[in-house]
């Protein structure tokens, strides 16, 4: 199962990426649906939960305001702008998967698996970076005193 998630987020983080892009550009034939769907084409055959990967597209999107102001505040000397996509996206990838853990997926994991994508898709630095930003997210989220739906509401605010 580890190795199906794995090419898993291949394919969230690509469809993420490609949705960023797009709806950067205003592009009027932007369908998540189709993305969705033309990622997991690709490798249908080697993709078993399709689930897992269709909820961390839409998720992310979904609550793409609330994943950057968890993790933005972490990257102070970083504007968004300045950030490759590429490393947006798996951050918005990894920060969902944090704050909305799908089934029995654990934190540590989704850290982890944000770094190795770092470092196959993002720049040189890219996964000290992500490893930096998503340490203090978790620190955030699990280390707290209110515990992570407090600190969540406070972001919110």
């Amino acid at each position: 199962m580890a190795a199906n998630r794995h090419l898993g987020r291949i394919v969230a983080m690509q469809a993420l990426y490609e949705y960023f892009v797009r709806s950067s550009l205003e592009d009027p034939g932007l369908v998540l649906s189709d993305i969705t769907a033309r990622a997991l084409s690709v490798h249908k055959d080697n993709i078993k939960d399709t689930d897992f990967v269709k909820a961390v597209i839409s998720g992310a999107i979904e609550k793409k305001d609330e994943i950057d102001g968890t993790w933005l505040q972490f990257a102070t000397n970083w504007p968004l702008e300045q950030i490759p996509l590429v490393e947006v996206s798996i951050i918005r990838l990894a920060v969902y998967e944090l704050i909305y853990p799908y089934k029995d997926v654990p934190a540590k994991v989704a850290i982890d698996e944000a770094v190795e994508l770092a470092k196959q898709f993002g720049g040189d630095n890219a996964g000290k970076f992500i490893n930096g930003v998503l340490g203090s997210v978790y620190k955030l989220l699990f280390e707290s005193q209110s515990g992570p739906k407090e600190v969540l509401n406070k972001v919110k605010e």
